[in-house]
């Protein structure tokens, strides 16, 4: 019997159209994946895919959609919109799918752009409108998924509400999250997360990063451990934050 800990493990990662989907430093968020499984001897293997080629799901095991502009969000949408089918049926085997800011806007049935409604992806059952004023600062919430709560900024006009089966995924602790109203952050469904947390989201929040590895792993080959790092620096950054915002010792706009 082959013991899985001597199989070599390899995950690929779907970077999609990071030319249009950039914009607050989401690139950030792949270095760290990429970083986090070459430092435990897990082979990565990072597929960029730009406007111009077609995705393909069927051999990917985490794909991630950064955020950007309405203008980008929009062609994003209508290019993925042609690959709903795979996408979905990637979703619902339990590809891990990673999607921020505008990108998580894009994971539900609709979102507003101006006064026009867009249909989204459909993959998770949320919607998105506007309200005003725009919801910018630091934010921290308190999530199942990461040891540690998780820090960034956030910068969004669109209020983001869940359908009752879709998981928060956490409270915010200080900030305003999907609707500045419910007191709650970002969406978890099956290995979906989406996020308006950006910064970009991963360097400060490595519990964050590790369950989105670890679930990628469970997935391709049914064992999830993970050698420990050591994320004193990384932790520290985290803790800066936090403790900054929790002592109101941050200056908000």
């Amino acid at each position: 019997m082959t013991d899985v800990a001597s199989v070599p493990r390899v995950l690929r990662v779907a970077h999609l159209y990071p030319e249009l989907l950039n914009l607050y430093g989401d690139s950030g968020n792949i270095l760290v994946l990429r970083s986090r499984m070459a430092w435990r001897g897990i082979g990565c293997e990072v597929r960029e895919v730009h406007v111009g080629e077609r995705p393909s799901f069927s051999d990917v095991d985490i794909a991630f959609i950064g955020g950007g502009s309405d203008r980008e969000e929009r062609i994003v949408c209508d290019k993925l919109l042609a690959e709903r089918p795979e996408l979905c049926s990637f979703v619902e085997d339990g590809g891990v799918l990673a999607a921020v800011c505008g990108g998580y806007q894009l994971l539900g049935d609709s979102y507003l752009m101006g006064d026009e409604r867009v249909g989204g992806l459909g993959l998770v059952d949320l919607y998105t409108d506007r309200g005003t004023p725009r919801l910018i600062g630091n934010i921290a919430v308190e999530s199942r998924i990461s040891p540690q709560p998780i820090v960034g900024y956030e910068n969004h006009g669109g209020r983001t509400h869940l359908g009752p089966g879709v998981e928060p995924l956490g409270r915010v602790l200080y900030g305003h999250g999907n609707d500045g109203q419910t007191g709650w952050e970002g969406c978890l469904y099956k290995n979906v997360m989406g996020t308006y947390v950006h910064g970009p989201l991963l360097p400060k929040n490595p519990g964050v990063a590790d369950h989105l590895i670890r679930r990628a792993l469970e997935r391709k080959y049914g064992a999830s451990e993970l050698d420990p790092l050591d994320d004193e620096e990384e932790l520290a950054a985290n803790k800066v934050m936090f403790d900054r915002l929790m002592a109101g010792e941050v200056k908000e706009r």
